[in-house]
């Protein structure tokens, strides 16, 4: 039973995450960042996040392995990384963005993307809790015949 609620919960952190990633993404080109390299890859990290949570809804993150859950934390890192510079420090990253909205419009904008990016930050760590103990149990009941934990040990605990 509990299993059912945590798989839901993983399934509403994947869409939550889908659906913020592609507001970064949206909010990100309407800065008109393209000519920008710092730009290309603050999209290129939104669109990075809107595949891995788009790899999470169809099923295939928590039965996939480590390199998939290792991607994803790197993914989380820079991107609670871009929300604090986004926040603490607007204007500096707006300038170095080489934006070409006016610098009113492109501070709130980017605000926006700080706030939507600090929330994918929390949503991406909750996703890959939940996708731990998804994988935690259903390893949990793999016992040897011998009443040891060998085979689980061996297969390790891939997320």
């Amino acid at each position: 039973m509990a299993g059912v609620h945590t798989r839901r919960a993983f399934l509403l952190c994947n869409y939550l995450l889908l659906g913020a990633a592609s507001g970064c993404i949206f909010l990100t080109l309407s800065l008109r960042l393209l000519p920008s390299p710092c730009g290309l890859l603050l999209v290129f990290l939104h669109a990075l996040t809107a595949v891995f949570a788009a790899a999470g809804c169809s099923g295939s993150f928590s039965s996939g392995g480590g390199a998939h859950t290792a991607s994803a934390v790197l993914t989380a890192i820079f991107q609670g990384a871009a929300a604090l510079l986004a926040l603490t420090r607007t204007g500096d990253f707006l300038a170095e963005l080489r934006s070409y909205v006016r610098e009113e419009d492109g501070d709130v904008i980017l605000r926006l993307v700080g706030g939507l990016g600090a929330a994918i930050f929390v949503l991406e760590w909750a996703a890959l809790a939940l996708a731990f103990a998804l994988r935690l149990g259903d390893d949990g009941g793999d016992d040897d015949q011998d009443g040891g934990d060998a085979k689980s040990w061996q297969s390790g605990y891939h997320v």
